[in-house]
């Protein structure tokens, strides 16, 4: 099969579509990949790549080709919005040509946000005729009004009608997360089923064995965050929580990551004297995350209480649970029943800080054998639900074998 991928993300970029096309193409199929030169999370184009430096590699047997974008920039609204417009303008534009030039059997897009990264899939389908794989991590139009606050209605009408107008162009829809489905279908008549397919944490979780050196962390109960610090993680009601007990000396509070919150946090911790129970370490490599939940005693999963959120399955609760750790969570919809289910940790609902303070003292107090427990169990589901083979076979079988 002649696969083309779309996505605005793909490697040296870390997201699961990478482990997807990878795996197609040690199945024998050529897989193209149209995607950007690489400038996330940093804001800047990664080392080695550029306007004129590896804009097309072969990676793995897979043929990628990186549109130009103007780089995402560092906590900038309007670089961010210039880099979405850049990729789906000149992705679409290339997508003319490339549809002239070669021949493909089926379209996949892995739709992150924005969802305009779908567009030069959709280009490709119209002109060749081929059918179109959307698989939906984001929400679109309500991701943006969440994350940007943007409650104009000719705004948000303008990015509905862009959204409806492609998943009506996919012939089949997959999501993340099964509170999608609701959404999608409130949106458009979509007479075909729409398949639950989830992401799964990087193999990297699975390996007991992996071990690097990393930064020394304080003594004591370490609670930990690992990815985005960003709005929509409620760290607002988090560092509530670090006040509440920072009377408590031996519980300590680990964030692992970057974004628009970290100065924040800083400030917070300066203004209330939180040096000695909040530690915010900045970013670290993936490959480095094992070894850092090794040193956990929880991890924290939190998100605000909005509409899109409640809908979404956060990509970090599955690397936890496969960590073989407890998780507490400060969360709503799929994300609480799935820890509650699983009876990996403990979980309060979204911006309810008193709760998940209660929380982290109650399993503060529980013994080592408790606490493996938990993380047990959540391992266990996570094995059987969020397994990547199984998952892959899955999505090729159900995809591939079937065009």
């Amino acid at each position: 099969m002649k696969i083309l991928f779309v996505t605005q993300y793909f490697y040296p970029e870390e997201f699961r579509g990478n482990d997807i096309a990878f795996d197609w193409s040690v199945r024998g199929n050529e897989v193209t990949v149209i995607t950007a030169i690489p400038n996330y999370p940093s804001g800047k184009y990664h080392k080695g790549y550029g306007l004129f430096t590896r804009r097309k590699e072969i990676v793995n047997g897979v043929l990628i080709i990186r549109i130009p974008v103007i780089p995402r920039g560092k906590d900038n609204s309007f670089l961010l919005i210039f880099n979405y417009l850049s990729f789906a303008i000149l992705g679409t534009i290339y997508a003319i040509y490339l549809s002239i030039r070669k021949k493909f059997d089926l379209i996949f897009v892995q739709q992150l946000s924005p969802v305009t990264m779908a567009l030069p899939g959709i280009v490709v389908k119209k002109i060749q005729k081929i059918p179109l794989y959307l698989w939906v991590l984001d929400l679109w139009p309500e991701s943006i009004a969440s994350a940007s606050h943007i409650r104009n209605k000719y705004i948000l009408s303008f990015f509905e009608k862009i959204v409806k107008f492609i998943y009506l162009n996919s012939d089949e829809i997959l999501i993340s997360s099964t509170g999608f489905e609701t959404s999608i279908r409130q949106k458009i008549n979509f007479n075909q089923k729409i398949i639950y397919f989830p992401n799964w944490a990087e193999e990297i979780f699975n390996d007991a064995n992996s071990s690097c050196q990393i930064p020394d962390l304080p003594d004591g109960f370490i609670i930990m965050f690992a990815g985005n610090i960003g709005e929509a993680q409620d760290f607002e009601n988090v560092m509530k929580v670090s006040l509440l007990l920072k009377g408590n000396v031996n519980i300590k509070f680990v964030f692992l990551g970057d974004g628009r919150k970290k100065r924040w946090i800083d400030n917070f911790c300066m203004q209330y004297g939180l040096q000695n129970t909040v530690y915010c370490l900045g970013r670290y490599p993936l490959a480095m995350m094992p070894s850092f939940f090794k040193k956990a005693d929880l991890l924290l999963v939190s998100l605000k209480d909005e509409p899109i959120f409640n809908l979404t399955l956060p990509a970090k609760i599955q690397a936890y649970m496969t960590s073989a750790k407890p998780i507490v969570g400060m969360i709503n919809g799929e994300g609480s029943d799935i820890i509650k289910v699983s009876q990996c940790g403990l979980c309060s609902n979204a911006g309810d800080y008193i709760g998940l303070a209660e929380n982290i003292q109650k399993l503060a107090m529980m013994d080592d054998n408790e606490l493996r427990r938990l993380g047990s169990n959540g391992q266990e589901f996570a094995l059987i639900h969020y397994n990547k083979k199984k998952l892959l076979d899955q999505l090729y079988f159900g995809i591939i074998k079937k065009t």
